[in-house]
């Protein structure tokens, strides 16, 4: 079997390979397995939003390549920051935050400006993620897991993308931008939720 992910994010998907390595299956993007849908993410979830990715890749599969949807596993995810001072923002719109063509550079200053003054102990936020899986015999399923820390004051480290720079992590003195890929991985809120996937999917298809 193979897994199709419902990303066209090639840092993305590089971090997914490495995490679900031990599953021994190929993992491709939903370009490499003909599909070029755009999933309108209508939902108010992070749950809600990666399964109508799941099962709109499905769906899409199915009439581009009926084979390969015989035999693979669609998953998709949904993940965001939420920086609880923000009301939660930006939240399920993390990536089309200050819209969808805005740099990462000019998002992460907006975030450290709204919090300006703000003390470490009001500056708490999240990283989540929401895995969903569909199976080829319609079978779905969705975990959440969550990554905690705090804003920091300026953007820091050039090792993660999107918020990573400005997302810090006390136990380590630094921002998860700063930290390793392998580091990242290990406690990263899109490393738990696959390894939650990876033992659900481990169960499920034994």
């Amino acid at each position: 079997m193979k897994i199709v992910f419902a990303t066209g994010n090639k840092n993305k998907m590089k971090e997914i390979r490495e995490i679900l390595r031990g599953l021994g299956m190929d993992i491709i993007s939903m370009a490499d397995a003909g599909v070029s849908d755009d999933i309108v993410e209508d939902g108010t979830t992070f749950e809600e939003n990666s399964m109508i990715k799941a099962k709109g890749v499905a769906a899409a599969l199915l009439k581009a390549d009926p084979q390969l949807a015989s035999e693979a596993i669609v998953m998709a995810d949904d993940s965001g920051l939420e920086v609880d001072y923000l009301n939660k923002e930006p939240g399920v719109y993390s990536a089309r935050y200050m819209g969808k063509d805005t740099s990462y550079t000019e998002k992460n200053n907006n975030i450290i400006s709204r919090l300006e003054g703000v003390p470490d102990e009001k500056r708490t936020a999240r990283f989540v993620c929401a895995i969903s899986a569909v199976l080829p015999d319609g079978r779905d399923f969705c975990v959440r897991e969550a990554m905690e820390g705090r804003i920091g004051y300026e953007i820091a480290g050039s090792n993660g993308f999107g918020y990573d720079p400005i997302f810090f992590l006390p136990e380590y003195g630094k921002t998860s931008a700063e930290i390793s890929p392998e580091e990242k991985n290990a406690i990263s809120h899109r490393g738990k939720a696959l390894r939650a996937m990876e033992k659900i999917l481990g169960q499920e298809l034994k």
